[in-house]
């Protein structure tokens, strides 16, 4: 964990500046505020008028926005605030200021983390006793925990996908300096991209900023997470969620040979022939295929005087996205941005305009291609599914079609199709995420609602060594 006197020198000026909170060591003495205090990094007004002197789990229904959770130790809800839905965590002050504080780091790091809102200490209930802290995240629109997507009917290798983009998320963290040391699928939020998925850092309680890891701080969170994914895995099929025929433990494997292989891939320095220079170029396409820009590269003579040492030094993430978001103002995730950029040129090339200037021709196809497409998207699925998700959809159902009837199938006739056949998939019933979030607070070790239980056994997790993999 980040202690209270590090020098902020150390870190990227983007993280040291990026907030004021500064989290104390939880072993010093600190009195609690006797008055509320939100320091919030929003200025939504609706904050003020919340119910803060009410534990989180007696919130009005009303205000609450049934998504489904994930499994947590503390209680955790979404609520309506205003226009946005906020995701609130009731935990202890030093607690929700430490990971208030890091995930504002993160932030401005521009790592796939949820936004931080807000942290509220100093709360009291109408008879003046001390309520805990409440930690205010952005929910991330079209989100899903691990849990909700084995819910549906996904395709079999989904687990394998969740795994990849969890090992792109730990190395570009890695990377960033960033320690997480409690690596698993339940502190991550999960998001479609194209045929993938993108990876966000949901709980960054016991993580730590640093300049650079060593390769042992690394080591340990790769270990850690396989041993945790290896069981939440399991946990997954005991309840007849996972595929048959998916091995818990060679997913598990999986993501530590992801991780290195991609850790390699951006790391390793390769040795060239000065007649070999054309290899450069090739090792930054190769990294732009993975989604990763190389923003600085380190060349040197090796010692022999007969080589070149090549190097990446700083690399970025988001190669395509960035491309895309120049062109037409769309932000969307990697794998997205890819496939749209592909229907762009091949747009531009079934129009005859490959002479003409891309930004004026990304216009015309924002204009007459992708925004016709994502206005068809029904009401009732707006909230399910992202526009650019869709549109990539759409693109492979049309793909579909085409191939069983032989020849080109209409945008508009493509869409409706895949309206009918397809899209119902992204709907989750009501009964299912009330069932997924009976579980999640089912793992709720801190809420005083759940001490008084008349048929509780006495069992405390907290004293359970082997409790601790499961309840995150």
């Amino acid at each position: 964990m980040m202690q209270s006197g590090m020098d902020l020198s150390q870190l990227d000026p983007r993280a040291a500046k990026a907030t004021s909170v500064q989290a104390l060591d939880e072993s010093a003495t600190n009195v609690e505020p006797q008055a509320l205090k939100i320091t919030a990094a929003s200025s939504n007004p609706k904050m003020f008028t919340l119910p803060w002197h009410m534990p989180l789990a007696t919130w009005p229904q009303e205000l609450l926005a049934n998504l489904p959770r994930g499994i947590s130790r503390h209680v955790v809800r979404f609520v309506h605030v205003g226009d946005e839905v906020y995701a609130m965590k009731e935990i202890t002050r030093q607690v929700a200021e430490r990971e208030y504080e890091m995930l504002r780091r993160l932030e401005k790091l521009e790592l796939p983390c949820v936004t931080p809102i807000a942290v509220v200490t100093g709360r009291h209930d109408r008879e003046g006793e001390p309520l805990e802290a409440i930690l205010v995240t952005k929910h991330l629109k079209f989100s899903l925990p691990y849990r909700a997507l084995f819910a549906r009917n996904l395709r079999p290798d989904t687990a394998e996908r969740l795994i990849d983009a969890l090992a792109v998320l730990m190395v570009r963290l890695h990377l960033a300096g960033f320690y997480w040391g409690d690596v698993s699928l339940s502190n991550v939020l999960f998001l479609r991209d194209a045929d993938a998925f993108s990876a966000f850092l949901v709980d960054a309680e016991t993580g730590d900023l640093q300049m650079t890891l060593t390769e042992g701080q690394r080591e340990y969170d790769i270990d850690l997470a396989r041993t945790n994914i290896i069981g939440e895995l399991m946990d997954l099929s005991s309840g007849k969620l996972l595929p048959g025929d998916v091995d818990e433990i060679e997913v598990g494997n999986r993501l530590v040979d992801r991780y290195h292989s991609l850790w390699s891939a951006l790391t390793d320095t390769d040795k060239f022939n000065p007649d070999e220079m054309w290899k450069i170029e090739k090792r930054v396409n190769k990294l732009n295929e993975l989604g990763f820009d190389v923003d600085e590269l380190e060349m040197k003579t090796a010692e022999d005087g007969k080589r070149i040492l090549v190097r990446p030094r700083v690399v970025d993430a988001g190669y395509a996205s960035r491309k895309l978001l120049r062109l037409t103002g769309l932000d969307v995730q990697e794998n997205q941005a890819r496939r749209l950029l592909n229907d762009l040129d091949a747009y531009r090339a079934s129009t005859w305009r490959e002479g003409e200037e891309i930004e004026i021709v990304a216009t015309d196809w924002m204009r007459e291609v992708f925004e016709p497409t994502t206005r068809m998207i029904p009401r009732e699925y707006r909230s399910q599914i992202e526009p650019a998700q869709f549109f990539h959809e759409v693109l492979t159902h049309r793909w579909y079609l085409a191939e069983q009837v032989g020849h080109d199938v209409p945008m508009a006739e493509a869409v409706q199709s895949y309206i009918e056949s397809a899209l119902p998939k992204y709907k989750l019933d009501q009964k299912a995420v009330d069932a997924l979030n009976e579980e999640a607070d089912s793992g709720v070790v801190d809420d005083e609602y759940t001490y008084n239980d008349p048929d509780d056994d006495g069992y405390n997790p907290d004293d359970d060594p082997d409790a601790a993999v499961w309840s995150h």
